[in-house]
């Protein structure tokens, strides 16, 4: 067994600063890339793909994996055990350690690759759970996790595709975050939740920033709204003819809109 040694040299290299996400990308003694994150008294050190602790449940990619796996099997009795709930959450605070860690580094494709993770495990969550008190502690942070998506969606797209893209994730984002206040008969609160007022103030600011107008999108569903609807042929078949560039765009390495 080696001998344990202290990490006194990494500490008083990197100074910890309260209320801020402190991450690196470090390249480890294999030569393999690390992703580290400051925290008082010590450090956090995460791989970069798959799970944030390198390691493989059951074999399986990830937990969530695994657990999908187990569901099938098992078909529709399927019920997660208080141990598989223990082993999911510490899932869900790694994912989210390495998710902030992205944000941090403004590294957005893998920000938002981390959050879809989160919500298609909080959707099995939602699914499997035999304790509903469990499945709503985190049902609770479901709105933040999608605001990060969003967020880092947008972000992406702004870098690769434009001002134009970047509104558009984010008004999909909004209406998933509709969809999320109609679910739990919430829709009288949409318009005054925190998270979607900054959502909005992100797509006015990107569209004063780059001086974009009305998108696509948006000049269409405000047709429909005023009954134009002879306009609303003409945006739909101008949106038609700019499938195919976005979809070439896409398959460049474009974001996907659903957890995968």
């Amino acid at each position: 067994m080696a001998k344990p040694r202290d990490i006194d040299t990494v500490l008083k290299g990197w100074e910890f600063q309260p209320g801020e996400v402190n991450a690196r990308l470090f390249k480890a003694r294999n030569g393999r890339e690390v992703l580290q994150m400051r925290v008082d008294m010590g450090v956090l050190q995460m791989e970069t793909d798959l799970r944030p602790d390198g390691q493989r449940p059951h074999g399986a990619e990830t937990y969530y994996d695994y657990l999908v796996g187990e569901a099938i099997r098992e078909g529709g009795s399927f019920r997660m055990s208080r141990e598989q709930c223990a082993e999911a959450d510490r899932e869900f605070v790694q994912y989210y350690h390495r998710r902030i860690c992205w944000l941090s580094l403004r590294d957005y494709r893998r920000a938002a690759k981390d959050a879809d993770h989160s919500l298609a495990f909080m959707d099995f969550v939602r699914e499997h759970s035999a304790d509903d008190e469990w499945t709503l502690s985190h049902e609770q942070y479901r709105p933040f996790v999608l605001f990060h998506r969003v967020q880092a969606g947008a972000l992406a797209l702004l870098e690769e595709q434009g001002p134009e893209a970047a509104i558009v994730e984010i008004n999909r984002g909004l209406e998933r975050f509709r969809d999320l206040f109609a679910r739990y008969d919430a829709a009288d609160q949409y318009s005054e939740d925190e998270l979607v007022k900054r959502l909005e103030e992100m797509r006015e600011g990107v569209r004063q920033r780059y001086d974009v107008g009305r998108t696509l999108d948006e000049q269409l569903a405000d047709a429909v709204l005023a009954e134009n609807y002879e306009l609303a042929a003409k945006l739909r078949d101008r949106m038609r003819k700019a499938q195919p560039a976005e979809a070439a765009a896409e398959s460049g390495g474009g974001l996907a809109d659903q957890p995968g």
